[in-house]
């Protein structure tokens, strides 16, 4: 049966931009679907459950331009282990730049490891502003390229998609610091602290 596991591989996955991305692929998916997070101490779980799925879809933030440690983790568990029945594998990755371009090296990792290990490479969709988009009216973008997504999937005509606001770098920038000007003010920090290259002390 074709079915999809969607895998949260957010380091914050219960309250995370990538769930939110995630009930999106579920929306949209004429496929049933089931949602899974990435854990610490579920790789052998969901390397077994994997092999119930037809394709995988993996939803995860952009982290210092590569990917983050648990979906690394869960790559080298399904390298040194892979599921009885390889799923294809495709990528929804948000990054908090305005450029959706900024993903393309984690895109690339994915693309890499499933090359090295069997398994079929689906569709991507990269998004721009992840941290934003979600709470603008831009968020029917996202809905559009998720449905997208979803239909390329079910076709097993694979794309690669972006998305991001349609706004120019500089609204950007001045939106964004605004943001995390009052981000920072509600835990007590100044934009001069917030400026500075020291961690500690």
């Amino acid at each position: 049966m074709e079915k999809i596991m969607i895998l949260n591989g957010s380091p914050r996955a219960p309250r995370s931009n990538s769930k939110r991305y995630a009930a999106y692929v579920a929306k949209y998916s004429p496929w049933p679907t089931e949602y899974f997070e990435i854990r610490k101490n579920n790789h052998a779980q969901l390397r077994e459950r994997m092999a119930e799925f037809s394709d995988v879809v993996l939803v995860f933030p952009l982290y210092a331009d590569s990917l983050p440690v648990g979906v690394l983790n869960l790559l080298k568990s399904l390298e040194a282990a892979p599921p009885e029945r390889r799923p294809v594998i495709s990528v929804l990755v948000n990054c908090g730049f305005l450029e959706p371009g900024q993903n393309e090296i984690a895109v690339r990792i994915i693309r890499f490891f499933c090359r090295r290990n069997g398994y079929a490479f689906g569709s991507v969709l990269m998004a721009g502003s992840g941290e934003a988009i979600l709470d603008t009216p831009f968020r029917f973008l996202v809905a559009r390229k998720i449905r997208r997504l979803a239909g390329s999937i079910v076709r097993r005509r694979y794309e690669e998609l972006r998305v991001t606001m349609p706004i120019g770098k500089r609204l950007f920038l001045m939106a964004s610091t605004l943001y995390w000007v009052r981000y920072g003010k509600r835990f007590g920090v100044t934009r001069q602290q917030m400026q500075t290259p020291r961690i500690e002390g």
